[in-house]
């Protein structure tokens, strides 16, 4: 069994050290928070030691792998501090607030021997990837329109970090970039990227066009301090279909094909709805598999850096008012 540890005690941490003592191939060690109750709390749910120094708690329980779930201003520091003790790191999104600290963290980890994984667990969601095999069956030469939307209440109203783009990023770099990585990942390249923000004390709301080498476009909407519960949809359609779904369908897809015109009906619907096996499970056991093979993971470091790269062009295009190129940038 892989030695693994948590280091950050609240929700996303919460769920890793959960995850990590229900799989056979894992042996949960450690939890670790700054804030004592909360790793007192969360150690003594999952019945193991919990420090509030990650320096200790490194040397002394000697885990192999680290999950990292503490806020985004916190995560370059603490991926050195694992790479420095020879500790294998699962890094929360994102990996970072800019790609200079993204690029320093992949580059730290490399010199030092340890695998860097991070968890955009999107690509994870059974939805996604039916919508991915989707559109490769579609297969419109010409591209298609691809919109998604996630909206939910301020995570400022919790957690103040959160209201400081200098520690979160906002809800560009915080919550979009689930879907950048994502459209990454179904589009392949992007030529620009035009964007929209709007940020006040309650509301932080982005939408940004993402236009594709192959010739569709993507439009993203993320929403901070929505007035009702958390959702997410996504709808993609092109001249062979449309595909559409969200978290409140109960993780279904639905299909609907072109058909010839002389046909009865204008389009055939297939809905599909399967039962989950947890996606944050399916995630981290993805990437513990990968540590124990070698093999290149769905996201790896290089992806996670460039959406971090995507996300900073969406904003400084929401800044700006002017599209931003994204083919041969540098600096972003």
């Amino acid at each position: 069994m892989i030695r693994t540890a948590v280091i950050g005690c609240g929700g996303m941490g919460s769920i890793h050290a959960d995850r990590y003592k229900s799989m056979p191939e894992a042996e949960l060690v450690a939890v670790c928070d700054i804030d004592e109750k909360a790793a007192e709390v969360l150690g003594n749910l999952v019945g193991v030691r919990y420090y509030i120094s990650a320096v200790e708690m490194l040397e002394q329980v000697k885990p192999e792998v680290v999950s990292i779930a503490v806020p985004t201003f916190m995560h370059v520091p603490l991926v050195r501090l694992a790479a420095d003790h020879g500790v294998h790191v699962i890094c929360e999104k994102p990996l970072a607030l800019t790609s200079q600290e993204a690029e320093e963290a992949i580059r730290y980890c490399e010199e030092r021997g340890v695998r860097l994984f991070v968890g955009h667990v999107v690509r994870f969601f059974r939805s996604y990837r039916q919508l991915a095999e989707g559109i490769k069956q579609l297969g419109s030469a010409q591209g298609g329109i691809y919109h998604a939307k996630r909206a939910g209440s301020h995570p400022g109203n919790v957690k103040a970090w959160f209201r400081d783009p200098q520690l979160s990023g906002g809800v560009i770099m915080d919550l979009m970039i689930h879907d950048i990585d994502y459209i990454r990942g179904a589009f392949g390249e992007a030529l620009e990227v035009y964007a929209f923000q709007h940020q006040s004390e309650t509301i932080n709301y982005a939408s940004a066009t993402f236009r594709f080498k192959k010739g569709t476009l993507a439009q993203l909407e993320a929403f901070w301090g929505y007035p009702g519960s958390f959702h997410s949809s996504f709808e993609y359609a092109d001249a062979e279909g449309i595909i559409s779904g969200g978290a409140n369908d109960g993780e279904s897809l639905h299909i609907r094909r072109s058909v010839a015109s002389s046909s009865a009906s204008g389009a055939v619907e297939t809905p599909s709805s399967v039962l989950l096996k947890d996606p944050y499970f399916e995630e981290l056991e993805h990437f513990l598999a990968c540590l124990r093979s070698g093999e290149e993971p769905i996201v790896t470091a290089q992806d996670a850096l460039e959406a971090v790269r995507w996300a900073a062009a969406a904003q400084k295009s929401g800044a700006t008012g002017q599209p931003v190129r994204l083919d041969g940038m540098e600096g972003i």
